[in-house]
């Protein structure tokens, strides 16, 4: 998963408050998304080749995508590997939004709810690399890259599979899948950078698993030439990519960069093309001082759909009770917050993040639920007592600090707007890999706070992180009524009538406050204006983002 962002601790100006974070930055959102990129415009071109675009990056914790949920190894796989379905990328594409299209897969149909067929692309080749040597892509590879994914003792992720029965090859270009239940999400799961990147048997029996960069290769429009621990992983450009003419750009670096303020210093002197803080962006209180230097910079704001949130044992007192869990939501200064840990730029979060647009009601939709999102202690101590807490009660709270001082410094605003209404809470502090290992998959004691997984669709944030026996289910929720509605938005094929429901859900979930949302920042996405056909977005997808684009320069 993506850690939350740092905040800038080097005194620079801050970016200017907005005065639009009104009913918990709905007006905002709507203002930022109709905000089109700053800088001049530019007239149609044609693209260039080559060039080479330098990106600060990551050390990936190691190259198997399947073993592991850190977005320091989905990032560079989204250059070098397919999957059978992308997201539209590029400038025409509004932040928040992922339009499908194919990538391996030349078209595609549903013959049933429960059966989709894909048609593959023929002549695509693996990177003429050991130890797959350039030969043809096939349907087999598809099945076994599924068969993998749902299997690998340790991938985190296989439950985004579960409602796969089975998957067959039934000839060298044809893919079916056949489901246990309708599941309309199926196309955003295997479109995601983060569920099924298709891999070559080949470099798994060479190897054992994909951990080695000698693993990296795939059918993308890059092919990683070199890794240097610490420094940099370079790709350059896959000249048998199934896209004629693309990638344009040549070779692309990314830079290890783990300084704050050296990698910034390099920003500014024009030494990245993006901004170098996820994805793409740059911290809003660096934004005026860099614009000095490169006035010319492109950049779109947008919601960051990186929500944390407090989770609770529900099936233990006093969390049973809707009543404590509603007090504990109204105690908590969620404008505060945003003042003070996003430079007064940020937005309240439903149960869906704000940032997914199409799918996220609006916090002045949610009706009478509505209200638990505005600060009221006095009505918090009125909930606490008539559940029988008058004198409030004690609890402990688990935390990592993903090594954000913005999350430390929410953290403590939670613990002292819940001591404001009586509720004592001692801090139980982890290491990241203990956290990660317990916390994260609901083994604690009392309630949690920390940051989810950034998906790109809604069902992850509501079935993922409600339903019973999911393994994200951090508040242990087991509410009949709620997992039907849950259960009944996967089959509902209709996108007009599926966003209703999900509306329906997410207005019943405010009422119960499950799960306590807070805030989520704005983005800065930046880019230097050499880059042309490129749009900022979302998720993890960089590669994609950049297949299209070109440098002019």
């Amino acid at each position: 998963m993506t850690p939350p962002r740092r905040r800038s601790e080097r005194g620079v100006p801050a970016f200017p408050r907005r005065d639009l974070l009104k009913l918990g930055g709905v007006t905002l959102v709507a203002a930022v998304f109709g905000q089109p990129p700053r800088g001049r415009p530019v007239a149609a071109q044609t693209a260039r080749q080559g060039g080479t675009l330098t990106i600060r990056a990551w050390d990936p914790p190691h190259f198997d995508p399947m073993l592991t949920t850190s977005f320091k190894t989905y990032i560079p796989y989204t250059f070098t590997h397919s999957r059978l379905l992308k997201h539209r990328a590029g400038p025409s594409v509004r932040p928040g939004t992922f339009p499908i299209e194919g990538d391996l897969a030349e078209s595609w149909t549903q013959p049933s709810e429960t059966t989709y067929v894909f048609k593959l692309r023929k002549g695509v080749r693996w990177h003429p690399k050991p130890p797959v040597n350039g030969r043809e892509l096939t349907a087999e590879d598809v099945r076994y890259s599924v068969e993998r994914f749902r299997t690998v003792r340790g991938n985190a992720n296989a439950s985004r599979l579960a409602p796969v029965a089975k998957v067959e090859a039934l000839d060298r270009h044809t893919v079916r899948f056949t489901l246990k239940a309708p599941f309309a999400w199926f196309p955003d799961m295997i479109a995601s950078p983060m569920a099924l990147p298709i891999i070559a048997r080949e470099c798994v029996r060479k190897f054992g698993d994909l951990k080695k960069p000698e693993a990296v290769v795939g059918t993308g429009p890059w092919m990683l030439e070199r890794y240097d621990p610490g420094a940099r992983l370079v790709m350059v450009r896959n000249p048998h990519y199934f896209v004629p003419g693309l990638p344009s750009i040549d070779r692309v670096e990314l830079v290890v960069d783990e300084d704050p303020a050296a990698r910034l210093a390099a920003f500014a002197q024009g030494k990245y093309d993006l901004g170098v803080e996820f994805p793409g962006s740059i911290d809003r209180a660096d934004w005026e001082p860099v614009r000095k230097k490169r006035p010319n910079l492109r950049s779109l704001e947008f919601p960051s759909n990186i929500m944390s949130h407090i989770s609770m044992r529900t099936d233990r007192p006093p969390f049973t009770d809707a009543r404590v869990r509603r007090a504990m939501s109204l105690a908590i200064n969620r404008q505060r917050m945003i003042e003070a840990t996003y430079e007064g730029a940020g937005v309240l979060n439903p149960p869906v993040p704000a940032a997914l647009r199409e799918w996220s009601i609006p916090i002045d939709q949610l009706g009478e639920s509505g209200r638990y999102y505005a600060y009221d202690p006095a009505e918090a101590r009125r909930l606490l007592a008539q559940a029988g807490h008058a004198s409030g009660f004690s609890t402990t709270l688990d935390f990592t600090t993903y090594g954000s001082t913005v999350l430390v410094d929410q953290m403590q605003q939670i613990l002292k707007d819940l001591k404001n209404v009586g509720i004592e809470v001692r801090l139980n502090q982890k290491e990241y890999e203990a956290y990660f290992a317990t916390t994260f998959y609901g083994k604690y004691e009392g309630i949690a706070y920390g940051p989810q997984t950034p998906f790109l669709e809604p069902d992850s944030f509501l079935y993922g992180q409600y339903y019973p026996g999911q393994p994200k289910n951090q508040s242990r929720v087991n509410d009949p009524a709620l997992s039907g509605m849950l259960a009944r938005q996967r089959r509902i094929p209709d996108v007009v009538r599926r966003r209703e429901l999900i509306y329906e859900i997410q207005r019943y979930l405010a009422s119960q406050q499950y799960y306590l949302q807070m805030p989520a920042s704005l983005y800065v996405a930046v880019w230097d204006p050499a880059l042309k056909n490129f749009g900022p977005n979302l998720g993890y997808d960089y590669g994609g983002r950049l297949t299209a684009a070109w440098l002019d320069r």
